[in-house]
């Protein structure tokens, strides 16, 4: 019977095969930033989206004569400057002793460790160049009451805009649900039921809620990025912001000299912009105590 352990060359192509797929399922399932932005994984560090300035149309009386606007480009660049990289070694005496795969085991864990830093990354950021602004009602989303005004609210600042047919978003973290799931269960009656035996309902008054562990919002310099988003959520319309991944994500698994087992290395290339002329349709969102 072939050894299929870490420190086996033979079948390295399997293992290959197999963290590739790990890593493309992981991301695609796990990360709300799939669910909420355009994702390009093309071969460039640069996504360019040049864009003109707004058309006036001009109201006047019945004359003959109009006035010509300067009509002006100005280019918008989203490009890919930061690295998201995890590297363990793995000793083959860990794989011989232990119970299970230990490679299945560093796959699983660097693929949802760097989905979980890609989350946070584009979400601060997301949050950080929105130029909407909402203030919740003393207690936030931790108070029940406040949900249906809190999301009344936020609809209202995006309704009217061509751009909402791409759907709505809500990402809380999960200490916000202690209100939300009490307000899903007591607000209307086939809800209120649906919510009473399933649970927390993912999508309300036709905004998707995606929710992301504690901690997940934060002030702070994420790479090249200064963000402020410590104590706020974000609200949005989807799709009018981009993040980049140039050929996904990559790992190797590599001998290192005077250790036994493999060096294993996951890493990417990731880029974010929200585009400057849809910044109003991303809402920050201020928590009140």
């Amino acid at each position: 019977m072939t050894q299929t352990g870490v420190n086996t060359i033979g079948t390295t192509t399997y293992r290959s095969k197999f963290k590739a797929a790990t890593l493309q399922q992981i991301l695609r399932t796990a990360l709300v930033a799939e669910k909420i932005c355009e994702v390009d994984r093309g071969d460039t560090y640069e996504v360019k989206n040049p864009y003109g300035s707004e058309a006036v149309t001009q109201i006047t009386a019945l004359v003959g004569t109009y006035n010509v606007d300067d009509y002006t480009t100005t280019n918008d660049t989203l490009t890919v400057t930061d690295m998201f990289k995890n590297a363990e070694h793995v000793y083959d005496f860990e794989k011989v002793l232990l119970n299970y795969d230990m490679f299945a085991n560093r796959v699983e864990q660097q693929a949802f460790n760097t989905a979980a830093s890609i989350d946070q990354y584009v979400l601060c950021n997301l949050l950080t160049d929105g130029t909407g602004s909402y203030t919740t009602p003393s207690g936030g989303f931790t108070t029940a009451s406040n949900l249906n005004v809190i999301m009344s609210n936020l609809i209202s600042k995006v309704s009217g805009y061509r751009d909402t047919y791409k759907g709505l978003f809500l990402v809380l973290e999960n200490t916000d649900l202690t209100g939300v799931i009490q307000a899903q269960a007591t607000n209307g009656y086939s809800f209120a039921d649906a919510a009473l035996n399933n649970g927390f309902m993912s999508s309300y008054m036709g905004v998707d809620i995606y929710v992301v562990r504690s901690g997940t919002f934060v002030t702070s310099t994420l790479g090249t990025k200064s963000v402020v988003a410590s104590g706020r959520r974000v609200f949005g319309v989807k799709g009018v912001s981009t993040y980049a991944a140039p050929r996904g994500l990559q790992f190797e698994e590599k001998s290192v000299s005077g250790k036994t087992g493999k060096e294993v290395v996951t890493w990417g290339y990731i880029g974010f912009k929200l585009w400057a002329q849809k910044a109003a349709l991303v809402v920050d969102i201020l928590l009140t105590a």
